[in-house]
Formats: structure tokens, C-alpha cells, sequence
């Protein structure tokens, strides 16, 4: 049976804005590679990935996920939505990109392999300078 990737997209994102870590691995294979394009970081497995998205909700406690789009096949998916939240705190960046107390509203998209109906591989892009702009850390006018 194929797999629905809207339905998919949204309750996986359902998950994420609930802020449990258990509901959202939910989604993600034990041994998944999340990749943020944006720092330029790479996680491997789930003890990774659940730190960083624990630091993620740590960083913008009010974070959530609004899926706009999504197509895909079984082994692989295309998902955009908009990221929204508060910069709060900054141990995401290790202090390297101070928190301001901004709100933020960006465009990301994610590449996903699946396995076995579950992500094994995410990939997500978005304009880091759009993100600096809005929270105040960078001139420019936001995107």
C-alpha cells in the first residue's frame, strides 16, 4: 500500500508541535540521520537526534510546525512547511548566536528517505539569514 505523504507530513507534525520526543520518534527509525543545512549539523541515530531536539524545544519552547505541502513515494518524500516560535535561549548555537526574544516565521523544506514507512533520513533547508534577520541578529529586511 502506498504511503500518503500529506498524511504522513501532518501527523508528524502533529507530533513535533506536542513537544514529546516519544511521539515523534514515532516517525524516525532508530538508526536515522537528521540533517539541519541551515547549522550545518548532522545527528545519527536517535540519542543524537532526541538531544538536539531537546535543545531545539529548550531554544524555542513555543516552536511549531505548519505543514504547507508534501508529495513523495514510499522511499521517499518532499515535504514545506513554516517553523515559527520564539528565539528564547541559545544552547542550540553554544551562545554563538544569542537568543533576542524574537518571534521567527521561515520556510523550510525536507527531503526524506523512508524505510519500512518510517524516515530514515531528513534533510531540511531553509535561509539562515532570513531566521537572523527576523530575531534581530542580522540587518536586512526579513524575508
Amino acid at each position: 500500500m502506498a504511503i500518503d505523504a500529506i498524511k504522513m507530513a501532518n501527523d508528524c507534525s502533529k507530533a513535533w508541535n506536542s513537544h514529546d520526543v516519544n511521539k515523534i520518534f514515532e516517525f524516525y527509525t532508530e538508526d536515522c540521520v537528521y540533517e539541519d543545512l541551515g547549522l550545518g549539523v548532522v545527528k545519527h541515530g536517535k540519542k543524537e537526534f532526541t538531544d538536539y531536539i531537546n535543545t531545539m524545544f529548550a531554544d524555542f519552547p513555543d516552536i511549531k510546525w505548519e505543514v504547507k505541502s508534501a508529495f513523495g513515494t514510499n522511499d521517499w518524500q518532499g515535504n514545506e512547511w513554516i517553523m515559527s516560535g520564539t528565539h528564547a535561549h541559545s544552547t542550540m548555537t553554544k551562545n554563538a548566536i544569542p537568543a533576542t526574544g524574537k518571534t521567527f516565521s521561515i520556510r523550510v523544506a525536507g527531503i526524506y528517505q523512508l524505510r519500512n514507512g518510517k524516515y530514515s533520513r531528513e534533510s531540511v533547508y531553509y535561509n539562515m539569514a532570513t531566521f537572523l534577520q527576523q530575531v534581530e541578529i542580522m540587518p536586512g529586511q526579513p524575508q
